[in-house]
């Protein structure tokens, strides 16, 4: 049994951009009533499908990480870091004061 299509009217687009906040022209309401008609006749088709034993997925290709793998290794010592700053105290750079 199939369920019928709701209609979707000029009213139902004035609401729905009322609720947005958006103005819109005469034209323009009769041109999202029919998108939003032919969206809701393409969203019927698909309810149609059986779709049981289908996995679903977030993805249509699997997904891996391009990146290396993250290993720690040693780092420098704050001494060496702060070896080139302009301006260094108690082993922190010295920067001038930002407000």
């Amino acid at each position: 049994m199939t369920k019928p299509l709701k209609v979707i009217t000029g009213d139902d687009v004035r609401y729905i951009a009322g609720l947005s906040r958006i103005h819109l022209q005469g034209d323009e309401i009769q041109q999202l009533t029919k998108n939003l008609e032919d969206i809701l006749h393409y969203v019927h088709k698909l309810e149609k499908l059986d779709v049981h034993g289908v996995e679903p997925t977030s993805h249509v290709l699997p997904i891996h990480s391009v990146y290396r793998e993250d290993h720690p290794r040693p780092s420098l010592k704050q001494d060496e870091a702060t070896a080139g700053a302009v301006e260094a105290r108690n082993g922190f750079f010295k920067v001038p004061k930002v407000i």
